[in-house]
């Protein structure tokens, strides 16, 4: 039988009988030895319950951003800003409180941006040259047309000092009638918010009351639909609004809830002439469960079969009105 003549290859050959040496793979197996590299983070191993919540998370913000109202062309900008030419000359004119006029460095002046210059400085604040993008994050991405206004933070009065303080300058004769508030609750559009402002500085409310959570504040959109009522009107805000109405309850106010389906129509108000405290609701969800309990009295104003409902801020003023009417003795008319 022929011999195989053919060299055997590395990983079948004998080993060598020299002392130390081993049959070895010839480098086969190098990649093997290299290891996988670091140990990836647990939100990027698909199979990790972290990936999941990462996943989770990235939706939600990406609802919340497509959610947003969006304030391009708004003229109210952001929270603590006006944009636009027209908006910040108006809103100096009315005498919202300010502390600095924002004016792009390469603005083309006109009679409104003028104006606005000339309120300013007629008023102290600060006039800042900066540049259109710094304006762009002032405003919110805001149209802006080269001018923002930026305001001071509300200054709020405290529910229970308000209250109290309003009652005693009644009974001093420091006013001529008895204290009529608005309490709004769960009013969390601040356009909402302005008008109810609005319909109570026209129709003789002493002040208006929120609640720190789940309420819309005296922001720029505030200020602006109010039309200069937030300028003439107090706000108070309470940490807890039925907590703030039982309190005022023991000092002498009665507290009247606006609900269609009430058991007093409003005409003809027997309270009328008392310390009152109009609570207003949503105009979706209406009172409050806990607040609703807390009213003297749950008053519903008679409109057609063919309206559902009025908006807060023309149910404010309607019983307002009506009040006032009551107060200066036209309750022989309103009856």
């Amino acid at each position: 039988m022929a011999k195989d003549s053919r060299p055997k290859s590395a990983a079948v050959r004998k080993a060598s009988t020299k002392k130390g040496q081993v049959t070895g793979s010839g480098g086969q197996g190098r990649r093997k030895l290299e290891g996988k590299g670091p140990t990836p983070k647990a939100e990027d191993r698909v199979y990790h319950k972290a990936h999941k919540n990462k996943q989770l998370a990235e939706r939600a913000a990406a609802k919340r951003e497509a959610n947003r109202p969006r304030t391009r062309g708004s003229g109210f900008g952001t929270d603590d800003a006006v944009a636009g030419r027209n908006a910040v000359v108006e809103a100096l004119r009315e005498g919202i409180p300010a502390k600095e006029l924002h004016v792009a460095a390469d603005i083309d002046s006109d009679g409104r941006v003028r104006e606005s210059l000339r309120f300013a400085a007629e008023r102290g604040i600060r006039v800042k040259e900066v540049s259109r993008r710094q304006l762009d994050t002032t405003t919110g991405e805001a149209v802006h047309q080269g001018v923002a206004l930026v305001l001071e933070p509300y200054d709020y009065a405290e529910a229970g000092e308000f209250l109290e303080d309003a009652l005693e300058r009644a009974r001093k004769g420091y006013i001529p009638q008895q204290p009529l508030m608005v309490a709004c609750d769960s009013i969390t559009d601040p356009r909402n918010l302005g008008a109810i402002l609005r319909a109570s500085a026209a129709f003789g409310a002493d002040g208006v009351l929120i609640p720190e959570r789940r309420s819309a504040g005296v922001t720029a959109t505030v200020w602006k639909t109010s039309a200069g009522a937030a300028a003439r009107l107090p706000v108070a805000r309470a940490k807890n609004l039925t907590q703030a109405i039982k309190e005022a309850k023991e000092e002498g106010y009665f507290v009247l809830g606006l609900d269609g389906e009430g058991d007093v129509d409003l005409p003809g108000l027997e309270l009328a002439e008392e310390p009152l405290i109009i609570v207003v609701g949503s105009e979706g969800k209406g009172l409050s469960r806990l607040v609703r309990e807390n009213c003297d009295q749950i008053v519903s104003i008679p409109i057609s079969a063919a309206t559902e409902s009025l908006n807060a801020s023309m149910a404010v003023g309607i019983s307002l009105y009506e009040i006032a009417t009551l107060r200066s003795g036209g309750a022989g008319r309103a009856a």
